[in-house]
C-alpha cells in the first residue's frame, strides 16, 4: 500500500506520534511517500528504519492509495492543492488544536491505521468552491472551506455588490463577504454568524463580514448557483482569499464563484460522524444537565 504524508509544521511534541507512525507502517511494510520540505524536517529529528521516498512540493503525480494529513485543518486546506481531482482520500491526524476537518486525534492513529487496513472507514465526499473569474493563484482557484473578500486597509467601508444567477441579491457595506461551502460553515463563516450546514447539504453560505446594516443575514442558497461578485470602494485593490491562499484583485475585476467539478474525499472512521465532531469541538452538551 502507498502512503503520503504531508505536513508543514514540525513541533516537538510531535515527535513520539510521529514515530509511532511511521513504526505503524512500517510493521505493515507500506511504501511510504513523504512531502519533501516535511521530509527535510524530519530526518533532522527522526531515526527511520526504512528509506522513505519523497514527493515534490510543486505537484504529486504519485499513485497513492491515502494521504495522511499531519497537524490541523490548516494541513489538510494546505493538501487540497497537490491533491486536486485525483480522488486520493486524505485522512486527517489532528495534532493542531480544534480539528474539524483532521479528526483523527493522536490517541487514535494507530486504531486508525488498523481501520484503513482492513478497510473498516468510509468516505465523506466534500464539495468545494471554484473561482472560474478571474484566474487567479497559479490555476488552483478551488477552495474547500471558503472564497472571502477584505477590505485592504482600515480607512474606509467595502461595498459588495452580489448576484446568484444573474439575479441581484444585495450590496453588502462592511468589512468584507465570504462565500463557504457546507465544510467552510464550521470555519470563518460560524464565527461571522453563518449557519452550520451538514456536508452533502448542496448549499453555498453568502456571509457578510462585520456588515454596516443590522438587518443583514447570511443567506443559504443552492451549490449550482452561479455567484457574481463585483467590488466597489475608495481603494482600488482588496484582498481576495481560497482557504489559505491569498492575493489582492482589482475593484474593475468581476469574481465568478461556482461549486467545482470535483469533490475531496475525507476518511471517516467507524466511529465518527459529523454530530459527534461538532458535539465534540464546539463542547455542545457540556452542561451538568446532561
Amino acid at each position: 500500500m502507498k502512503i503520503g504524508i504531508f505536513g508543514k509544521t514540525l513541533e516537538d511534541n510531535y515527535l513520539p506520534y510521529l514515530s509511532i507512525l511511521f513504526q505503524e507502517l512500517e510493521k505493515r511494510k507500506a511504501e511510504v511517500w513523504i512531502f519533501k520540505p516535511f521530509y527535510d524536517k524530519l530526518k533532522k529529528l527522526l531515526h527511520f528504519d526504512f528509506t522513505p521516498k519523497v514527493f515534490s512540493n510543486e505537484k504529486l503525480e504519485i499513485d497513492l492509495d491515502f494521504l495522511f494529513s499531519i497537524g490541523g485543518d490548516g494541513t489538510i486546506l494546505d493538501a487540497i492543492p497537490y491533491i486536486k481531482n485525483s480522488n486520493i482520500p486524505i485522512m486527517g491526524i489532528n495534532l493542531g488544536r480544534l480539528g474539524f476537518l483532521s479528526s483523527i486525534s493522536k490517541n487514535e492513529m494507530q486504531q486508525a491505521i488498523q481501520h484503513i487496513y482492513t478497510g473498516n472507514y468510509s468516505l465523506d465526499k466534500r464539495a468545494l468552491i471554484q473561482l472560474s473569474k478571474p484566474s487567479l493563484f497559479n490555476k488552483v482557484n478551488f477552495a474547500l472551506n471558503d472564497a472571502t473578500i477584505y477590505r485592504n486597509s482600515n480607512k474606509s467601508l467595502v461595498a459588495i455588490h452580489v448576484y446568484v444567477d444573474d439575479l441581484f441579491l444585495n450590496t453588502y457595506w462592511g468589512d468584507g463577504l465570504i462565500v463557504a461551502t457546507p465544510t467552510g460553515s464550521t470555519a470563518y463563516s460560524l464565527s461571522v454568524g453563518g449557519p452550520i450546514i451538514t456536508p452533502g447539504s448542496e448549499n453555498f453560505v453568502i456571509a457578510p463580514i462585520a456588515s454596516h446594516n443590522l438587518t443583514v443575514r447570511p443567506v443559504v442558497i443552492p451549490d449550482n448557483s452561479k455567484i457574481k461578485i463585483k467590488v466597489d470602494g475608495r481603494e482600488e485593490r482588496f484582498l481576495f482569499t481560497m482557504d489559505s491562499r491569498q492575493t489582492t484583485i482589482k475593484k474593475s475585476d468581476e469574481i465568478i464563484l461556482e461549486k467545482a467539478s470535483f469533490k475531496i474525499n475525507l476518511i471517516q472512521m467507524p466511529e465518527h460522524n459529523f454530530f459527534s465532531t461538532i458535539r465534540e469541538k464546539l463542547l455542545w452538551g457540556v452542561d451538568i444537565r446532561n
